[in-house]
C-alpha cells in the first residue's frame, strides 16, 4: 500500500514538473501613456535615477527605505540601491544605456528573491506629443515558472507601472509649462528691448544723424539776430 501511495505522488510530482517545464521561458510587462511634455522634459525624469522618488510608485511604498545612488550624476553608470520593507525588498538599479528617445536598466533583485530583468524606457513623438512607454523583461527559471501558475506577473506590477507613468506624465507637463511660460517671457522681454528707441547716456536724446555740412554757419536764434 505504501510503495502504491509513493509512486503515486513520483507520478503526480513528475507530472507537475513536466508541466512547469512548458510554461513560458520568458515573460515581460509592457505599459506606456501620452503626455502632451517634450520627449527631452520626461526624459530627464528618468535618466536622472535621484528624481525617481518623485513619481515612482514603489517609492511610496516604504517611504524610509535606504537608499544609496552612485557612479554617474545621470545616464548610462548611474546607479541607485535600495533596501526597504516586504513590499519593496533589496535590489538594484544600473543605467546600462541612455541615448535620446531610449533608457535601459538593469534591475537586480536580491530580496525576497533573486532575478536580474532588464527595464526600458522609450519616448516617441505622438503628434504634437510624446508617447511614453515602460517595459520589464527577464527570464522564468523553475521557480519562475512554478510561480507563473499561481501570480501572474503582468497582473502584479502591470498596475505600479501604470501609476508611476501617470505621476512622470503630471511631473513632465508641470516641468514643460514652467520651461514654457519661462521661455515666452523671456522672447517678450527681448521683443521689447528691439522695439525701444535708441537713448544717449542718462537717457538723453540719441545725436542727429546727419552732421552739418562743412562751412555752414550755424543757426542763430531769432531773439537773439534782433538789433
Amino acid at each position: 500500500m505504501f510503495k502504491k501511495i509513493l509512486l503515486a505522488l513520483v507520478v503526480l510530482v513528475g507530472g507537475f514538473c513536466a508541466f512547469v517545464a512548458t510554461r513560458p521561458s520568458q515573460f515581460k510587462v509592457e505599459r506606456s501613456v501620452t503626455t502632451t511634455a517634450r520627449a527631452e522634459t520626461t526624459f530627464a525624469f528618468v535618466n536622472d535615477l535621484r528624481k525617481w522618488g518623485d513619481w515612482s510608485p514603489w517609492e511610496k511604498m516604504d517611504p524610509s527605505m535606504k537608499k544609496t545612488f552612485g557612479g554617474a550624476e545621470a545616464g548610462v553608470g548611474a546607479t541607485y540601491a535600495w533596501q526597504g520593507n516586504d513590499e519593496v525588498g533589496k535590489g538594484q538599479m544600473t543605467i546600462t544605456g541612455s541615448e535620446p528617445g531610449k533608457i535601459s536598466i538593469k534591475l537586480e533583485f536580491f530580496e525576497p528573491w533573486a532575478a536580474t530583468n532588464t527595464t526600458v524606457f522609450t519616448f516617441a513623438p505622438a503628434g504634437d506629443a510624446t508617447r511614453v512607454t515602460w517595459s520589464m523583461e527577464g527570464e522564468n527559471n523553475f521557480v519562475g515558472k512554478a510561480a507563473s501558475l499561481f501570480l501572474d506577473m503582468d497582473g502584479m506590477i502591470g498596475g505600479d507601472f501604470e501609476k508611476g507613468l501617470a505621476a512622470l506624465k503630471g511631473l513632465a507637463e508641470a516641468e514643460q509649462k514652467k520651461a514654457d511660460e519661462a521661455a515666452k517671457a523671456e522672447a517678450e522681454r527681448a521683443a521689447a528691448a528691439a522695439a525701444a528707441p535708441p537713448s544717449g547716456p542718462e537717457g538723453a536724446p540719441a545725436p542727429a544723424s546727419e552732421a552739418a555740412a562743412p562751412g555752414a554757419v550755424p543757426a542763430v536764434p531769432a531773439a537773439a539776430a534782433r538789433p
